[in-house]
């Protein structure tokens, strides 16, 4: 069994770039099940209603991070949603669920957990390596597949859930970066893992941005007004193999596609 995951979707240009070569690698690569990371998609900063049914017949479930409240109205929209994740281990009075089981397409289950890294990150948020501990034992043993997002800044933190949760969790795939890193591997108990998936934005810039403006900032230190290039879209993915009846991850490839617009 196949599964996709893209990586940080960033801008109006990444909502496209989705739409228009999600479905084209999912029949490439069989794979049924796609997840998503969105918490870009609005602007560059957050997500909304709108963001998310321009690509929800193409991700079956969407993740999130430390931008997922950048847009204010998204408190009130994110219940609306049953595919929509924010990180498990922000505040349990915050709208909203970090982990679910979903229905896979192709028969039985799979489960999808968001977790936020604490290293250099902006939000408060409990310890992810406890939070996974607390929710790995609430998930149905019948459930083998699980797929971690760990939206985190620290490589070290990253590999080291990877470790944490090797054996007991399909993949554990990072994102935040928004630059794909060249470690995918199996881990030895059978955990596909990788640092960072990458980004769903341009190619020409730094993480999404505009290059001049970002480049100033670096340079000169003041501030400046960091725009979302639309065009140019690279879209990073990775796809993970496994055995649905073991949950154990046997291949993890990295995917990179330029969009045609």
């Amino acid at each position: 069994m196949n599964l996709l995951f893209v990586g940080d979707v960033v801008g109006r240009g990444g909502r496209r770039a989705v739409k228009e070569l999600v479905p084209e690698l999912r029949r490439e690569f069989d794979c049924p099940f796609c997840v998503v990371n969105g918490e870009n998609m609005a602007s560059g900063a957050g997500l909304n209603t709108k963001c998310i049914n321009e690509i929800i017949d193409e991700a079956n479930v969407i993740t999130t991070g430390d931008h997922v409240w950048d847009q204010k109205t998204f408190e009130r929209e994110i219940t609306q949603f049953s595919n929509v994740l924010r990180p498990a281990n922000f505040s349990i009075a915050q709208p909203g669920c970090g982990w679910k089981v979903f229905r896979h397409p192709a028969g039985g289950e799979i489960a999808v957990i968001n977790l936020q890294g604490k290293i250099f990150m902006r939000e408060s948020a409990y310890c992810p390596f406890e939070t996974a501990e607390n929710v790995l034992a609430e998930i149905p043993p019948a459930v083998k597949c699980i797929l971690v997002d760990f939206h985190a800044e620290a490589t070290s933190e990253k590999i080291a859930m990877g470790y944490f949760l090797d054996g007991r969790v399909t993949a554990v795939v990072g994102t935040h970066s928004h630059v794909q890193t060249a470690d995918a591997k199996i881990l030895p108990q059978g955990t596909a893992y990788i640092t960072d998936a990458g980004m769903t934005g341009a190619e020409r810039s730094v993480l999404g941005r505009d290059l001049k403006a970002v480049v100033a900032k670096f340079r000169y230190g003041l501030p400046r007004l960091f725009s979302v290039v639309e065009e140019g879209i690279r879209l990073d993915a990775v796809i993970v193999s496994y055995d649905p009846a073991t949950g154990r991850a046997s291949d993890i490839r990295n995917i990179s596609r330029m969009a045609s617009f």
